[in-house]
């Protein structure tokens, strides 16, 4: 059983609608997950699935409207993040929740520094002198790799690399040494060799650094390479949820189950990998029952009426699909 002082960050029953011209768009519709101090939790489903949206309403970064907080609790350290004013969420943001974006590119300001981004989040939680601002810049710098840090401070991101890019975005997170880290798919954008640097990067910062990392992505095998424990989502809720052995050993899922089938492995090699037909319903479309029933192969009739709850395979391992789970218990019943 969690014990509460375990507990950093605790999202509960978390909805979070869009609303416009058409349907209620629900893009996240009863998220329920945990993050202990220095865990590495990871969100997994496809583009959406309602992961991003679930991170930005963690940060209080959702524009409202369109977007609507319609239900749920967001707990941080004890503290209600949903209850909070937005100067008090200013003072959160950075200095103890840290958000690395999926893009750097994007994220970094095209006429500052990077000595200048890094600076400035350091000046904004901080008051610190400006010898010392330069100080700390260039060990963030140097603690994410970055080759003759002193000599970058007055670089601009178009003269970086993508990854040097991003490794700059990571030292902004941690210019204040937060306690939990958001990654919202930091490595989608660069090759395989770059990717691997950054998972062993984070993983080492972690380590070094004693934080948390709430980590987004849509590949399997980055999770495989950092995470403690899983959640996946689909259509806005999660399906299924485990430690990293369970999900990759014994997935209960029929989506999980699809996830691992399409990754790329040595047995496969020469093979036509496999793809999961149709796509993630519009959130504003969901189909009744199961949201993945359209997809599924083990779909019955019952899929289509019904919304499964979780099913308790024990040891924290949970997943929405009655089917299989009626299914595990004839065979455990058989066997004995």
């Amino acid at each position: 059983m969690d014990q509460p002082n375990d507990i950093l960050l605790s999202v509960e029953n978390l909805q979070v609608h869009f609303i416009g011209d058409g349907p209620v768009a629900r893009a996240v519709d009863g998220v329920d997950f945990k993050v202990h101090h220095q865990e590495t939790v990871c969100l997994v489903g496809e583009s959406g699935c309602g992961k991003t949206v679930t991170a930005l309403a963690i940060l209080g970064l959702l524009k409202q409207p369109p977007a609507s907080i319609a239900g749920g609790r967001i707990t941080f350290d004890g503290q209600s993040l949903l209850d909070m004013h937005q100067d008090e969420l200013r003072a959160l943001r950075g200095k103890r929740i840290a958000m690395v974006f999926q893009e750097p590119m994007t994220s970094l300001n095209p006429v500052f520094t990077v000595g200048d981004q890094i600076g400035e989040t350091v000046l904004v939680h901080e008051r610190v002198s400006t010898a010392e601002v330069r100080r700390r810049t260039i060990q963030l710098l140097d603690d994410v790799g970055i080759v003759d840090p002193q000599g970058r401070l007055g670089d601009y991101p178009h003269q970086l690399s993508g990854g040097q890019r991003q490794r700059v975005m990571i030292a902004m997170a941690l210019a204040c040494e937060p306690d939990l880290i958001i990654a919202d798919e930091p490595t989608t954008a660069l090759d395989v060799t770059v990717q691997a640097q950054i998972l062993s990067l984070l993983k080492k910062l972690k380590q070094e650094k004693n934080m948390a990392i709430q980590y987004i992505t849509h590949d399997l095998g980055v999770v495989a390479a950092i995470a403690d424990r899983v959640y996946v989502m689909y259509a806005g809720v999660v399906v299924e949820q485990g430690t990293t052995g369970i999900i990759f050993g014994n997935a209960r899922h029929p989506y999980t189950m699809a996830l691992l089938d399409s990754l790329p492995t040595k047995k496969k090699r020469g093979q036509r990998l496999y793809s999961i037909p149709g796509s993630v319903p519009h959130p504003a479309y969901r189909p009744t029952g199961c949201p993945f029933h359209p997809r599924c192969k083990f779909r019955e009739p019952s899929c289509e009426k019904a919304f499964p709850a979780l099913c308790d395979y024990g040891k924290g391992h949970k997943a929405r699909c009655p089917i299989l789970f009626a299914t595990q218990d004839r065979a455990e019943e058989a066997h004995a």
